[in-house]
């Protein structure tokens, strides 16, 4: 099963990371990654909730959140025919800053041809993302 993270400190507390990550709506501000995310029923995270990703060179995507702890970490998923992916997101707080880890595995019986064609993106997206957060979280707030 194809597996890929990438991990950031970033300085700042973990609460103030969850209010960046927890408005996936926004992502596509802090990354180039991706270009919008939309949820379909609210802009919420929340267990069950359903969210259309697009990201330039892969096909929309619907993830939708599987496991939810409030403040902490989210796991969302998304299938698409034969292969399927999950994504971790996870703080853990790093005295007064908060390491943010993010991975996805990707299982079925495409997911190694997948890897094999796009796991460089997959690696340069994960990438983007977790200093996108790191650097939208360590600003200081406008005024």
């Amino acid at each position: 099963m194809p597996s890929y993270s990438y991990a950031v400190t970033i300085a700042a507390p973990a609460a103030q990371v969850w209010q960046v990550l927890a408005a996936p709506e926004k992502w596509p501000e802090l990354t180039p990654s991706m270009t919008s995310v939309r949820g379909l029923a609210g802009p919420d995270l929340a267990l069950g909730a359903r969210f259309a990703v697009r990201q330039p060179r892969l096909r929309q995507a619907v993830w939708q959140v599987t496991a939810l702890d409030e403040g902490t970490s989210f796991v969302w998923e998304t299938h698409a025919p034969g292969a399927a992916s999950r994504a971790a997101h996870v703080l853990d707080p790093d005295g007064p800053a908060t390491r943010l880890t993010l991975t996805l595995d990707q299982s079925g019986p495409l997911s190694w041809p997948i890897a094999f064609l796009l796991g460089p993106t997959i690696r340069r997206y994960l990438t983007l993302e977790g200093d996108g957060m790191k650097n939208r979280t360590e600003q200081p707030p406008s005024r």
